[in-house]
């Protein structure tokens, strides 16, 4: 069962014994290796499935099953580890869904290093599943594309929770964006009504 009080709620790392390392440094290797390997290790496996075997159902398997861990592995471990940052739905008593979304408090505990690594990864690997999507529908590769919109929704799904853990649970990704769009015509109205 999950806690109500999510603001109290301890995230994995907060009581390292690394707080001397200097920003810089990796704090945690091994969260940094596995929030890489599993990603990349799927995209991969989705280049190379035709040259080292031609069998559609074990490439699929493999792929879905890199892509499952890689979902796991960032939402779970390396998100909280990395960043301080987490997510995750909640059914409160009347059985309504509540999504949350969690920064650590102090963000002095993580390094830049790891920092880098995280939303590199977060970012990147995603869009190599809209690229593979786009070419699979180009190509008329149909039986991959199953695959290949499972590594985009999966992916897409833990950069969208971990956006919304960085600019603030509260705030909505749409009412944001509105802002600064409006913020931006006001610039440009301004700057029209300035020139002479």
């Amino acid at each position: 069962m999950l806690r109500q009080d999510s603001q109290n709620t301890p995230l994995f790392g907060e009581d390292d014994d690394n707080a001397s390392l200097p920003k810089s440094k990796i704090r945690h290797p091994v969260a940094s290796f596995f929030h890489l390997f599993f990603r990349a290790s799927a995209i991969l496996v989705y280049l190379l499935c035709d040259m080292l075997s031609g069998r559609f159902i074990a490439s699929m398997v493999t792929i879905i099953l890199l892509l499952s861990c890689d979902f796991w592995t960032v939402k779970n471990v390396s998100g909280r580890l990395l960043v301080g940052l987490r997510w995750w739905n909640q059914v409160d008593e009347d059985g309504k869904s509540h999504w949350v979304f969690e920064s650590r408090k102090t963000a002095d505990d993580s390094s830049s290093a790891d920092s880098r690594i995280f939303w590199l990864g977060l970012v990147v690997c995603p869009l190599f599943w809209v690229v593979f999507v786009f070419s699979t529908i180009v190509s008329f590769r149909i039986k991959w594309l199953a695959v290949v919109f499972m590594g985009l929704v999966l992916q897409w799904a833990n950069l969208y929770g971990y956006v919304r853990c960085k600019v603030g649970g509260k705030s909505s990704l749409r009412t944001m964006a509105k802002n600064y769009l409006n913020l931006q015509i006001f610039k440009q109205a301004m700057e029209k009504t300035e020139r002479p």
